[in-house]
This record gives structure tokens, sequence and C-alpha cells, in this order.
């Protein structure tokens, strides 16, 4: 599903070509002195993006969505490593880095670099955005994800290394995610938790001002170390409305809409005076057991629910055929990810024996908790509607996305869950020990599960460093999540943009960042 860029352009080409006819054919008499030109990409300009909410958070510390982290990530902030367009990690303010034991890797610094309050990138910045992300007087969320690091330890002003307290093989994709963006040490010491509203990187983009609910304005970075940006500045504009984001790029008001609704996918695929941009995410939505919540913790109950689902019905009818059939927890972009990993089929008879055995022959009423984003309360009507099928009454509670998070992280008085996730790192490790584990889960185990034989392949697969190794720890760990019923995989989903003709060079990463380094647009 992934659009390559030569077609992308092709198709610009044609639009464009199609327009200019379009406008010789309506001329009366052509112009002798003056011959139409076909437009050209040019340095400079505005870039609009216009979104469904506001990012929330800036501080990379204490960001939680990939929304708020594309606001910022590959653009105000950078990491030691990233990933490149085809997910494999590859330098950034690291030049080079290896492991010189199981417990250490070492970096070598990139040098001349510098934030954009002109505080010099070194060795000393490193160890200064890692420890403050790992003290625990600052609580971030995100602390978990350096928790096996011992220290950080300069050996020159340009050399730097992790010392761990045991073997992390998912260390430089966690480097090469959000949650890696080296920060300022001038800035945190200055700003301290108020960082999230003056975020100062090293990326090609600088802050330069956040109204809280309408936008976010970046400016290029006039001193950036790297390649600069096309563009000059870049405005993420909140517009709650699906039409009127759609109706912005259509009119010319804004260049990219984010949040897409699926139902006007024909639609906008007609239009000539926009693209709509789709490729593959690494993220998958699914509808989840609370396996501590009755009837819930009957594992034929959750066989049977999970037999009584026709995804199908859903991926075409709610989602329009947008994303793929998911098979597991885990999205197919995702190193980790097995095919041969399977859901429980369709199958209603089997479904209705199933809650025979469990005491339920008549079935029992439950709580579906989702949130007010329009799909999400589609595919819950849908699944409330098929389980009518074996006599279960589902009925629905539909809150604010605050809320939802609240109840199944904290609370965690839901029953059946309609979501999704994302993944940010790219690697099975991120949603799987974070997600499934006993213990490391924490939060994140909004299913409420425990084993122990889960729990050995989630923390063999954190150190296990052969990847052929890796992946087939990850195949047994989905099959045995597949098996124990503790979701029902929807889709896996798709990156889904609506832009305008006139912008070349956009993409969003697997990971759901928008990615503007080489966006221009066309005059």
């Amino acid at each position: 599903m992934m659009i390559r860029k030569r077609w992308f352009f092709s198709l610009i080409g044609l639009l464009l070509a199609v327009t200019m006819l379009a406008a010789c054919s309506m001329a009366t008499e052509p112009s002798a002195e003056k011959e139409d030109l076909p437009a050209k990409a040019v340095e400079g300009g505005t870039l609009t993006i216009v979104r469904m909410s506001d990012a929330g958070n800036l501080d990379p510390h204490f960001i939680s969505t990939i929304n708020a982290a594309s606001v910022v990530h590959q653009k105000v902030y950078e990491g030691l490593v990233r990933r490149d367009a085809n997910m494999v990690i590859v330098p950034q303010l690291a030049l080079s880095w290896r492991q010189v034991s199981d417990l250490v890797w070492e970096f070598k610094l990139r040098q001349g670099v510098f934030f954009h309050d002109g505080t010099p990138f070194d060795a000393t910045a490193v160890k200064r955005t890692l420890d403050r992300v790992m003290d625990p007087k600052i609580a971030s969320p995100r602390a978990a994800m350096f928790d096996k690091i011992k220290q950080i330890k300069i050996v020159d002003p340009y050399t730097v290394q992790f010392i761990l307290e045991r073997p992390f093989t998912p260390l430089l994709s966690i480097l090469a995610s959000h949650e890696g963006s080296m920060i300022s040490p001038k800035a945190i010491e200055q700003y301290g938790r108020k960082l999230a509203e003056h975020p100062v990187g090293t990326g090609p983009f600088v802050f330069r001002s956040w109204e809280p609910g309408n936008q976010i304005v970046l400016d290029k970075n006039q001193q950036y170390w790297g390649d600069k940006p096309k563009i000059d500045h870049v405005i993420f504009r909140v517009v709650a409305d699906d039409q009127k984001r759609i109706a912005m790029v259509e009119n010319g008001e804004a260049h990219v809409a984010e949040s897409v609704p699926v139902q006007e996918i024909d639609r906008l695929s007609a239009s000539n005076r926009l693209h709509v941009y789709r490729s593959e995410a690494l993220g998958t939505e699914f509808i989840g057991f609370n396996v501590a919540q009755e009837p819930l913790n009957d594992i034929r109950v959750r066989q049977a629910i999970s037999s009584a689902i026709e995804t199908g019905a859903i991926i075409k009818g709610v989602y329009n055929n947008v994303g793929t059939q998911a098979n597991s927890p885990l999205g197919p972009k995702v190193f980790g990810y097995s095919a041969s990993v399977q859901s429980y089929p369709y199958d209603l008879n089997k479904a209705r024996e199933l809650l025979a055995k469990a005491g339920y022959p008549n079935g029992f009423s439950i709580h579906m908790l989702t949130y007010d984003r329009n799909d999400r309360v589609m595919v819950a009507q849908v699944i409330r509607s098929q389980l009518k099928g074996i006599g279960i009454d589902a009925k629905m509670d539909v809150v604010s996305y605050a809320d939802f998070v609240t109840t199944i992280e904290k609370t965690r008085t839901h029953q059946i869950f309609v979501s999704g996730w994302g993944n940010a790192t790219g690697d099975a490790d991120y949603n799987q020990y974070n997600l499934f584990h006993t213990m490391g889960g924490g939060a994140g185990n909004s299913f409420q599960y425990s084993n122990q034989e889960l729990d050995r392949l989630l923390e063999a697969g954190r150190v296990e460093s052969d990847p052929a190794k890796r992946l087939a720890i990850y195949a047994k760990a989905q099959e045995l999540e597949m098996q124990d019923a503790l979701l029902v995989p929807i889709r896996n989903l798709e990156n889904l943009a609506v832009i305008s003709i006139d912008i070349q060079g956009f993409s969003i990463s697997p990971a759901g960042y928008l990615m503007l380094d080489q966006v221009s647009i066309q005059k």
C-alpha cells in the first residue's frame, strides 16, 4: 500500500498538466507575448497543516501521543540515530556507534552542531538529556523506556558510553524515536517543567510560538548543521471539523489535512485539486478484553466473543477498506511481527457452543468502552450488533479520550474496550513488553493479563541480540496472546492525509511522524 514517490510525482505532474490545458482551452485569445510555464517547486514559503487536535505537550520526556510528537520530532528535536524511509536505523547526531560489550554501547558524536539557543551539542548534552528522563524527581512517563541504563559515561567531549544494567537489544530503536530526542542543557535548566512550552533542539526547524487550541508555528533553522529545509515556516493549525479541514486544502487555505474520514476517500481521490496520501503504518486497531473482570476471566467467553466478531465486515463497512486485515497484536512493518499467527475464525455456532460450556447459554449483558472518535464509535456499534447474534447485550459507553485513558490505565473498571495503538520505535518490544508483561506493563497492561510463560518470552526478546532468534521469540509470544484470546485484531493501520497538488516531498513515516525535510511548495 505504500505509494511510491515516482508514482506520486507523476500524478502531480499529470494533474498540473490537465489544469494547464483546461486553462488554455478557456482562453478566447492566446497571448503571443507570454507562454504559460509549468509550476515549479521553489525555496521558501509557509506550509500550513490542519489537524484535528492540539499537541497537548511538546516535551519529549512527557509526550504520550504520536500526534504531539509529530510536531517536534525530526523538526525541532533530533536523536543520536534515526530511521530512514526503509525503517533502517542510520546516524544522526551520532556519527557511529558500537557495542563494546553486552552492557556497554559507545557513540561517537557529530561535531559542530549547536542547539537553537546556541548551546553546543556534545557528550555533556547527551548525559544531561538522559539523566533528566531517568531522574525520579522529574517523574517522566517515558523513564521506563530507559530503565536499563545504569550510567551515561562521558569518555571525551564527543564520545559517550551507555552503561547498561543488563543487555537491552531495542536500545537503538528507542533512541531513534521521539523519546530519544536530545534537549539543550541550557533549556533544561532555564525552563524546567515548562520545557513543553519552550522546546529547544538541534533540528531543521526552530520553535517560534504555541497558541494552545489554535496553532503552533515553527521557523526554518538558518544555522542548521545538515541540509536546510526548503520551506521557511510551518504552521500546525487546530481545526476540529473534518469537512472544514478538507475544504481548507481544496480552497488553498491549507496544504495538508490530517485525520481524513475514510468515508471521504473515494470522493477525494477523484479531486483535481488535492491528493490523498496513503502509506503503511506500524499500528493496529483491536477489541480488547479485561481478563480480570467477570465473565471475561473465563477464556471460553473470550473465545466465544472472538468467534462472533466478523472483522472483515468492519474493515469494509466502517473503514472503507482502508488498512488491511490484522492477524496479530503487531503490524506487518514492526520487527517481530509473525504472519503465521492466527486469530479465531468467525464461527457463530462455535461461539454459541463455547458460551453454553461457560454457563451462559442465553448470553449476558456487558459494557463496551470506547472514546468519542467517529470511527471507533461506529466499530463499537457494529460489534454490538454482531454480539447480539450470540445473545450478548453489549452496552456502549462512549467517553472522552481523557476519561477512556483514565479508565483503562487507572481505575481498571472496563470490560470490553475498542482501541488501537501505534508503535514509535518499529520494534516489537515497544508494544509487547509495555502492554502484556505482568510487571513491565504497569499502566499499559489494560488487559490485566499475567502469564509467566509470556513474561519469560518478553524478557528474552529484550536481551537476545540475534535477529532470527528474536523473531522466533516474538512469534511464540503472539501465538500465546492470541490463543488466550486477549484481543480481537481488527486492522493494520494506514497513514492518511489530504495534501494540495502544490506540495512535493511530503511523507508520513510508518510510526506516524510527519516528515517535512523534503517538502517544497509549487509556485
